[in-house]
């Protein structure tokens, strides 16, 4: 049971880094990003494919998952600069199947559906499995907790108001002279880096990625954490990451308690049983759990709502 519940934590972290990165492109920038789990496949694959084949050091192999996925958002981000809204979404969601689809068939590079095994953990093989998971769960909140502090920062910074300014009009802060396009690119990037990272972490944790794994319903997940968490807001995104897990693995307990269902009508009940909670978090907090703060500027000579009372 203790390993169960390490292992729930550190999938806890991993689903709040991911609703991090996704917080920076669609919770502040407002891009609809439906290809999340392609740079989280990006980042494991990299990893994996530089600490496996060429022995790499594990912080080198998720360092370059790290690039990697970021390199492959500014890519999609130059591609997809003048899409908006389901434009943006299908052509994402696109990308994430591309990349699935690719990891499948290229057996020379990925070893196809059998997918990757054995890719190296940190000491794993002079731990225990209890110290191994304990260490891994340090490791994992450590790097949560360096990124969260790194998207406060950067939502706070110049840097996140250009983004909170393009999301709500874009056509307003091109007019201020921000260069859109390149704000954009860079949300898009850092946001895939964060994924990048989640998905190397994922490799080493269990040793073992298949493209299998790297299905549609993860991106549901993790946008359903951010909406529930709170959009554009960081501790938002992590409170969701925590709250879709615990969600996820407390059904998992609920359904036994039903009698005679099957496995694939309790897999079914399971799912609804976690969209229903879902919708009602999002119908008692429309905006999520912690909502993004609202900055309210006083403009010096403007009339205020006591003014015209007072009137």
């Amino acid at each position: 049971m203790e390993n169960y519940l390490i292992a729930m934590a550190v999938t806890g972290c991993l689903y709040a880094l991911m609703a991090l990165g996704l917080n920076l492109t669609w919770g502040l920038a407002g891009m609809v990003n439906l290809g999340l789990v392609g740079f989280v496949a990006v980042g494991a694959y990299a990893s994996a494919l530089l600490t496996v084949k060429l022995s790499l050091p594990i912080v080198v192999g998720v360092a370059a998952g790290a690039v990697a996925a970021a390199l492959t958002g500014g890519i999609v981000a130059l591609i997809t600069a003048r899409l908006r809204g389901d434009y943006l979404a299908i052509v994402t969601l696109g990308f994430a199947e591309t990349i699935r689809i690719t990891a499948s068939n290229e057996i020379w590079l990925t070893n196809g559906t059998d997918g990757l095994s054995g890719i190296p953990g940190p000491y794993r093989g002079t731990l225990g499995p209890e110290l191994y998971n304990l260490l891994f769960l340090g490791i994992a909140a450590a790097v949560l907790a360096i990124a969260f502090v790194f998207a406060e920062r950067l939502a706070q910074a110049p840097f996140g108001r250009v983004l909170r300014a393009i999301r709500d009009d874009e056509q307003v802060a091109a007019v201020a002279g921000k260069p859109v396009t390149a704000f954009k690119v860079k949300a898009f990037a850092l946001g895939a880096a964060a994924l990048g990272v989640a998905g190397a972490l994922y490799g080493h944790y269990t040793s073992y990625i298949a493209p299998d794994i790297f299905v549609p319903l993860l991106t549901l997940y993790v946008t359903l954490a951010l909406l529930a968490g709170g959009r554009g807001n960081s501790r938002g995104a992590v409170i969701g990451g925590f709250l879709v897990v615990f969600l996820l693995e407390s059904a998992r307990f609920v359904i036994p308690l039903v009698p005679g269902l099957t496995a694939v009508q309790g897999a079914a009940l399971r799912e609804f049983l976690i969209a229903a909670l879902l919708i009602v978090i999002l119908r008692l907090r429309p905006n999520g759990l912690v909502p993004e703060p609202r900055l309210h500027v006083e403009i010096p000579g403007a009339t205020t709502d006591s003014d015209l009372q007072l009137s």
